[in-house]
């Protein structure tokens, strides 16, 4: 189980990566072709182009870590989005690394008090 705070961030590059990219290599996508800071503490996910390999890579307060999967049979599948980033859920995350087919996921509505609500006038 991966178990995040809640402030941080998931980061997909929607660019396939050469999985013989470390450290270094990745941090520089994060950084050129995402557009965002490496060190933030954020996880970065990378898949490469057959889609049966993942890496995150992520700051750890005192260096950079880096998480590597690789499948046997089957692939990550990966959302599609606008640009060379897409931000994604943690429980997305989770359920791309368990093999959970995203496009197939059906959220339920629930409360949000997300930046579309707007205060009802009460009324007297």
């Amino acid at each position: 189980m991966l178990t995040l705070s809640a402030g941080i961030r998931v980061f997909v590059c929607t660019r396939a990566a050469d999985m013989r990219k470390g450290f270094d290599g990745l941090s520089a996508l994060a950084g050129e072709v995402m557009r965002q800071d490496p060190l933030s503490g954020h996880l970065f996910v990378f898949r490469n182009r057959r889609g049966d390999r993942l890496k995150v890579l992520y700051w750890g307060g005192d260096g950079l870590c880096l998480w590597y999967k690789r499948l046997e049979a089957g692939t990550f599948e990966m959302r599609q989005g606008e640009g060379t980033c897409v931000e994604m859920s943690q429980a997305e995350l989770s359920m791309l690394i368990e093999g959970i087919s995203l496009a197939r996921v059906q959220r339920r509505k629930r409360f949000s008090l997300g930046l579309s609500h707007k205060p009802q006038p009460v009324m007297a």
